[in-house]
């Protein structure tokens, strides 16, 4: 089964449409990508809440970290880099964070407004062994871009 994108954003926008307050923002792209991507066991985002600190936001699955420091994992690299960090077997990324022993693979992606403030990392978790790819960073990328736009 592949993701329908352009259905995701679709909806995403039209749910959206208007709202700028980022917690209901994350809430929304959160459910809607959760119930969409076949091979994501855990969906959620890590909120940016003060110097080099991510905390958990909206999410959907089992429970996550509570705290994830810029300086450990892939959450952290993903917001001390600003890059997208797409790794295919957890196992093999130096000082990943085993939030839940069952993630084999991690789509992490920087949440950016259009002033380039941080706002935090969307982070997909699979039991599945590279279960993300290209395809879903580019995707989600614009997705993210489009709805963060004017987040606050």
């Amino acid at each position: 089964m592949t993701l329908d994108y352009p259905d995701l954003a679709a909806r995403i926008r039209a749910l959206c449409h208007g709202e700028t307050d980022v917690v209901a923002l994350m809430a929304t792209v959160v459910c809607e990508l959760h119930h969409s991507h076949p091979l994501s066991d855990w969906t959620g985002f890590y909120r940016v809440t003060g110097p080099e600190i991510l905390k958990i936001g909206p999410y959907q699955g089992g429970h996550g970290c509570l705290v994830i420091p810029f300086s450990r994992g892939v959450c952290g690299a993903a917001a001390r880099t600003g890059q997208v960090q797409l790794v295919p077997d957890v196992d093999a990324f130096p000082g990943h964070i085993a939030c839940a022993s069952s993630t084999r693979s991690e789509l992490v992606l920087p949440v950016r407004n259009k002033a380039g403030v941080l706002l935090g990392v969307l982070d997909l978790d699979s039991n599945t062994p590279a279960a993300f790819t290209e395809a879903d960073v580019t995707a989600l990328t614009a997705i993210l871009a489009e709805v963060f736009a004017e987040a606050s």
